[in-house]
């Protein structure tokens, strides 16, 4: 069976020295930053611990430190009259509108960082957008909001009231962190945002409180400007144990303005009209103590209000034969990263990662694992038994590849002997219907393997380290050989088969068709259809410059509306120039790179598509320090250095774009 190590092993905390240095401060060195160290994996299976997302595996470390640009936009930092820190770059738009707060150097990335975002578009009003991100800015995580009433050339920031919620044993829970963030609105141009909320236990404080749920806001007719309180429980659970552990929830609402007449309680398949409008759904990953990690789904049929009991959605397949001799009546008992979309009928998708492939056994060098979906008609309440969307193959081991560092994590390796591109990193589906062909559903996803990297120019699959779980391949630190595209699976028979269901990754369409992509990273997508049916995805990119030597990113939207196989693309850059890898929240040792920069990208698209992205460009700052460390009085602004690399911020950013003609 294959090994499966995962993310909660222990970090060995190393030393790492930053030069904070300012226009007339000190030099300081501050000894020792490092990475979250959990202290929890008593409690998860192997599997458990491979698949935990991201950002709850780094929010949950035991340090709390997680810690590690040049100053070319001050304005960050510096209010310009009455307005707040909005530092445009360009074209692109900077959408949390905060002035950077000035941590500690050995907690760089709390009270600063925003990431891990999602962005939706009003449906009756194109020029209102919400958009949601992991926000740092009070010290911990939360669930950050931004608006905009111009179709994204400026926002606003709002507040989610998400300090406490009702309890279920107290009056009230109190939280100490949240993220995993989505947002989505209704046909009435109410907006909502789905926000983790979850207590840290003893790793990290004296509370023993391990209390975890998701929690739905609306934002009633004001675009987002504020929020009700408090938060609708979705799914909460009060305990001092780690787990059960609700992770990783995606929403969507059921925003067609066409409701059916009469009150049917199932879809007509491929109708204009839908039975459910309104009904939001949300769907998660539990981490279970058997050792499971099902996929649940829960809605609303009140706007909100209330939702109802959890559903299984990862019911059983003869596509899952390997069930860990967990003995349980659904195989597929190991998946992650689902998300919920609704076609123009009303019909209800699921999709997700899953880990019970036959390939998991191990008996081959052979490290792919699947896609599944499964479909509801009747608004959430039942589903089909999974069907297949494709085969994918995950990004590599990052210790292995990257000199040890961001150990039980897979990454993006830059093709260099250097080792800064440490991010956490994990391919996902995304998916979404044709508005003008109902029955036409496609889904977006990441393979290491694919058409431009295979065992024809030096990339291998090479089984799964002894030591972590993680993908191996040959060629990854190869320029030319290993790279990731961003692939399409599609369905004409509303989810029935997919042309992924049968077709290698080698040979699915990839969305990354210049040039230089065939020898270059794309990674984080996310897709969205016009309201006309022209097709987007956006996602980093590291086909600019020297962005696939240095690790750092770009980000590009590629466009198509060759329907139905979706094999014609066009590419456009989005950001205006390269960003460099990720510094917040740094390992340490002899890299500077950061361990977290979320696990996914969004987008969204009516006329023009809007990506949104967490973008490095932008410098951090520090109170200037002296030899000793100690702040300099009277005090200053400093920038930073860590290993020769100028620190950065994580901001999120966005742009509107008409979308690239295919061809």
């Amino acid at each position: 069976m294959k090994r499966l190590f995962g993310v909660f092993l222990a970090i060995i905390a190393l030393a790492m020295a930053f030069a904070l240095v300012g226009g007339g401060g000190g030099v300081a060195r501050v000894q020792q930053a490092t990475g979250g160290r959990l202290g929890i994996d008593d409690e998860m299976n192997d599997e458990q611990e491979r698949l935990i997302s991201g950002f709850a595996a780094f929010e949950l470390g035991k340090t709390g430190n997680d810690n590690g640009g040049s100053p070319q936009h001050p304005d960050q930092y510096f209010p310009r009259g009455s307005g707040d820190c909005a530092t445009n770059i360009s074209s692109n738009i900077k959408v949390n509108q905060n002035c950077l707060n000035l941590t500690d150097p050995d907690l760089q990335g709390r009270g600063q960082a925003q990431n891990e975002t999602s962005i939706a578009i009003n449906p009756n009003n194109t020029n209102q957008l919400v958009a949601s991100f992991n926000d740092y800015r009070r010290g911990d995580g939360t669930c950050g909001v931004s608006w905009s009433t111009d179709g994204g050339r400026s926002w606003n920031d709002s507040t989610v009231p998400n300090g406490f919620t009702r309890g279920t044993t107290r009056p009230r829970q109190y939280w100490q962190a949240g993220g995993d963030t989505s947002v989505a609105w209704d046909s009435k141009g109410n907006a909502y945002l789905s926000c983790q909320l979850f207590n840290r236990g003893p790793a990290t404080s004296t509370n023993p409180d391990r209390s975890s749920g998701f929690f739905v806001y609306r934002s009633t007719r004001n675009g987002g400007g504020s929020w009700n309180f408090p938060g609708r429980p979705v799914f909460q659970v009060t305990q001092t144990s780690f787990l059960p552990l609700e992770d990783k929830q995606f929403m969507a609402v059921d925003n067609n303005s066409n409701k059916c007449a009469g009150s049917p309680t199932t879809v007509n398949p491929g109708s204009t009209c839908t039975p459910f409008q309104d009904r939001i759904y949300v769907t998660w990953t539990e981490f279970a103590p058997d050792g499971t990690a099902f996929i649940y789904e829960a809605y609303s049929a009140d706007y909100g209000e209330h939702f109802s009991p959890r559903h299984l959605v990862s019911l059983t397949s003869p596509l899952c034969p390997n069930d860990y001799g967990l003995g349980t009546a659904d195989t597929c008992n190991e998946n992650q990263f689902s998300q919920p979309f609704v076609g123009s009928d009303g019909a209800l998708y699921v999709i997700w990662s899953n880990f019970n492939n036959p390939e998991t056994f191990g008996t081959t060098p052979d490290n792919r694992n699947q896609i599944l979906l499964s479909k509801s008609l009747d608004g959430g309440n039942t589903f089909s038994n999974p069907v297949k969307v494709a085969d994918y193959y995950d990004l590599p081991d990052c210790a292995t590849y990257q000199q040890g560092h961001d150990f039980g994590r897979a990454c993006v390796p830059e093709k260099n002997a250097t080792a800064n591109s440490i991010f956490r990193a994990t391919n996902y589906g995304s998916g979404e219907v044709n508005p003008t062909k109902p029955n036409q559903v496609v889904v977006a996803f990441g393979s290491y393997i694919n058409r431009h990297s295979k065992e024809s120019n030096g990339c291998a699959p090479a089984g799964t380290s002894p030591a972590t779980g993680q993908d191996l391949y040959t060629g990854v630190k190869t320029p030319g050989a290993c790279n990731n595209d961003i692939l399409v699976s599609v369905s004409n028979d509303g989810g029935q088969t997919f042309t992924g269901t049968t077709t290698d990754p080698r040979a699915l369409p990839s969305t990354n068709t210049a040039a230089a992509q065939a020898t270059t990273d794309q990674f984080w997508q996310w897709i969205a259809y016009t309201k006309n049916g022209k097709l987007a995805t956006s996602y980093y990119d590291r086909q600019y410059g020297t962005d696939e030597a240095t690790g750092f990113s770009d980000v590009s939207l590629s466009g198509s509306g060759n329907a139905p196989d979706y094999s014609v693309w066009n590419v456009l850059r989005v950001t205006s120039s390269s960003m460099p890898f990720p510094t917040q929240f740094p390992e340490g040792g002899n890299t500077a790179g950061s361990v977290f920069w979320g696990d996914y990208a969004g987008l969204d698209a009516a006329t023009n598509a809007n990506p949104l992205w967490s973008d490095t460009r932008n410098p951090d700052l520090f109170a200037c320090r002296d030899a000793s460390g100690a702040v300099t009085t009277p005090p200053n602004v400093c920038t930073g250095q860590s290993n020769g690399t100028p620190l950065n911020d994580q901001d999120a950013y966005t742009a509107n774009l008409s979308i690239p003609n295919p061809g």
